[in-house]
C-alpha cells in the first residue's frame, strides 16, 4: 500500500503563537518535535494498516521541519518547495491508495486557530464554491483531481468539523480546540497515540469507497485584508474585481484553482 502525507504545523496539538511555527525563534524546536511526533504517529499507523511506501510533504513555511531520523524506513519525504501548484500536495500521483493530512489549521478568518490562514495571512476569507476554503479543502481537492482518496485529517476542533463532510471515508482527530488567542490541547502523547489509531483504522477501510468526483465547474473567491492587494491580484489571468477587496475566478478546471492559489494567496 502506498500512503500519501500532506504535514503542517499550525494544526498540531500546542501551536499557539505564530513564535512556535517560525524556524529560527525560541518556542519552534518544541513545535517541530511535536509535529514530526504526530507525522510519525500517523506513519507508524499506515504500516500497521500495510503500507509499504509513504511520501510525506513537509509542508510548512520553508518545508524543512521534520526530524527524518524518527521516521520509518520505508518513508521519503519532500523538502523544500518545487514551485509547482500541487503546492502541499506536490508529489502525489496516481499511484498512491490513500492521502492523510496531519497539523492542519483552520481557514483565513475561522475562530477556530489563533493562527487560522489559507496559505497566506493576507486575506480574511477564501471561499471555493462558496464553502469556506481551508488549505485541507484545496488540497484534499488536489489529491482527489490525482484519483487518491483522503482518508485523515488531524487538527483544529473547528477545522475537522468544518471539513467531516468532504470526503465520505475521512476520519478526523482534534488535537485542540480554539477561541480567541487561546487554544485547549489534548496531552501531546495523546494526541500521537489517537493519530497512530484512526491512520490505522482509516485505512483498513474499503478505498475503493472512498474517492469522491470533483465538480465540474469551480468559483474561487479571495478577499484581502489591504485592498491594494485585491486591485494588484485582480490582473491574474481568469480573476475580476468583485469589491474593494475582493476578486473571483470561475473555471472548470481545477488546476486553474491550484496555480490561482499559487499566485494571488
Amino acid at each position: 500500500m502506498r500512503v500519501f502525507i500532506s504535514a503542517d504545523i499550525e494544526g498540531t496539538t500546542f501551536t499557539t503563537l505564530w513564535e512556535e511555527t517560525e524556524r529560527g525563534r525560541d518556542l519552534y524546536p518544541a513545535a517541530a518535535r511535536q509535529m514530526t511526533a504526530e507525522v510519525k504517529a500517523a506513519c507508524e499507523g499506515a504500516v500497521a494498516a500495510g503500507a509499504d511506501y509513504i511520501l510525506i510533504n513537509d509542508a510548512h513555511d520553508e518545508a524543512i521541519n521534520l526530524d527524518l531520523y524518527q521516521l520509518p524506513k520505508c518513508v521519503e519525504v519532500i523538502r523544500g518547495w518545487s514551485g509547482s501548484p500541487m503546492g502541499m500536495a506536490d508529489g502525489v500521483d496516481e499511484s498512491f491508495d490513500a492521502a492523510m493530512f496531519v497539523g492542519y489549521h483552520s481557514a483565513a478568518g475561522r475562530q477556530g486557530n489563533p493562527l487560522s490562514h489559507t496559505y497566506t495571512t493576507k486575506t480574511t476569507s477564501v471561499r471555493l464554491n462558496g464553502m469556506i476554503c481551508s488549505e485541507f479543502l484545496l488540497y484534499s481537492w488536489a489529491c482527489a483531481m490525482k484519483g487518491v482518496p483522503t482518508v485523515l485529517l488531524t487538527g483544529d476542533k473547528m477545522l475537522t468539523q468544518d471539513s467531516a463532510g468532504l470526503h465520505p471515508a475521512l476520519r478526523t482527530v482534534a488535537v485542540k480546540d480554539g477561541f480567541g488567542g487561546a487554544t485547549r490541547c489534548l496531552n501531546p502523547q495523546l494526541a500521537c497515540e489517537k493519530i497512530r489509531d484512526q491512520a490505522e483504522a482509516a485505512l483498513k477501510q474499503d478505498l475503493t469507497q472512498a474517492g469522491i468526483h470533483l465538480p465540474g465547474q469551480f468559483k474561487l473567491e479571495i478577499s484581502y485584508k489591504d485592498h491594494k492587494d485585491a486591485v494588484r491580484r485582480s490582473f491574474f489571468p481568469g480573476f475580476s474585481q468583485v469589491d474593494d477587496r475582493t476578486i473571483r475566478m470561475e473555471t472548470p478546471d481545477f488546476w486553474d484553482v491550484l496555480r490561482a492559489a499559487q499566485f494571488c494567496l
